[in-house]
């Protein structure tokens, strides 16, 4: 994720699919099971980026756990993403930000871990109530280079094979270790942008879009060729079938089993906007921003300029394709309307 505060400011379509989870998210804090001592109660928020999307889900766990356990029992939050992650703006956030969901709790006790979730984050049996919210549709790697393009969705054969593979096996790794983690009785709430059975995407027309750019910019001299191929985005949205087949022996994973799935749609704000004001250029800028804060630090990560720690790179990098693609964007105004699902997992008691 681009650094500064830039995810917070323009990932507001992952923060309007969290916000349709928030249901299931009340209802699972109702089915956590609780002790009736003073033990700290732990929210595990995985994947939590810069912060922003998170603060609204975290409210409404601690109020669910409010009603259940008072005002006095403590409850610890781990904010848990990457190393590299930008944990100043998320401190920001957690200080300042008039959504905080610390707001007027002085027993809610924040902090943040700089690990992969795809490695153990939390000690065994600790988490009452995990969150991860468009995270684990970022896969642990890369399996292999896709010629012609950089994201999975628009590869076949040999190539989307390894993808499929890697979203697997990467999805048993990321329940068997959240598993490990959770107390019996605890719940797990996870949100992931949907892929329907037909295989099709809201979001081809701008990774297409994005793809001419790079090409452009091979073209213009700047960027290179071998810069260009080694460019591969690891986000991989999974089938409703994908994330429920570590469960079809018998109903369980590592002690897991569903409580709930439901998918949703999801409206393009900026598209309902769009059809209101009629603004291609404000369309665009909106879309483009999007992408360039969620996906172009990745592929800035194979420019040869990038590897040698010139950070300046990101910058002009990042320029350079935001304004090709609002250039491409606003000459064909499509909406990017997507599908939500939100999966519920409860640990055996």
């Amino acid at each position: 994720m681009e650094g500064k505060g830039a995810y917070n400011r323009y990932a507001e379509l992952p923060a309007g699919g969290g916000a349709l989870a928030l249901p299931l998210l009340e209802k699972a804090v109702r089915n956590v099971t609780l002790d009736g001592g003073d033990q700290t109660v732990v929210i595990a928020d995985y994947g939590s980026s810069q912060g922003k999307n998170s603060m609204v889900p975290m409210q409404v766990a601690i109020k669910g756990l409010r009603r259940r356990i008072g005002s006095s029992r403590p409850i610890s939050v781990y904010h848990i993403d990457q190393p590299s992650n930008d944990f100043n703006v998320l401190f920001a956030v957690l200080d300042a930000d008039p959504d905080r969901y610390i707001l007027d709790d002085p027993n809610v006790f924040p902090s943040a871990i700089g690990r992969s979730f795809y490695e153990s984050v939390l000690p065994p049996s600790s988490v009452h109530l995990g969150w991860s919210s468009y995270a684990a549709v970022w896969l642990s790697r890369v399996p292999t280079l896709i010629p012609g393009h950089f994201i999975a969705l628009a590869s076949t054969g040999p190539v989307r094979a390894e993808f499929d593979r890697q979203a697997a096996k990467d999805w048993e790794v990321f329940l068997s270790l959240r598993a490990r983690e959770l107390r019996p009785g605890g719940r797990l709430v996870v949100v992931l942008p949907a892929l329907p059975e037909d295989g099709s995407s809201g979001f081809q027309n701008i990774m297409d879009q994005a793809n001419a750019v790079l090409g452009e910019m091979v073209a213009d001299g700047a960027i290179t060729s071998e810069e260009r191929t080694r460019m591969v985005i690891g986000s991989y949205p999974r089938r409703k079938r994908d994330l429920l087949a570590p469960f079809e022996r018998d109903g369980r994973f590592q002690g897991l089993s569903v409580e709930d799935i439901e998918i949703s749609e999801l409206p393009d704000a900026a598209w309902t906007d769009y059809e209101q004001d009629g603004n291609k250029e404000a369309l665009a800028t909106k879309h483009a921003l999007f992408f360039r804060a969620i996906f172009m630090p990745t592929l800035a990560s194979a420019l040869d300029r990038m590897r040698e720690g010139d950070a300046e790179a990101l910058r002009v990098f990042g320029d350079h394709l935001e304004a090709g693609l609002k250039r491409r964007l606003a000459s064909q105004p499509t909406a990017m309307h997507s599908i939500v699902q939100t999966i519920v997992l409860a640990k055996r008691a």
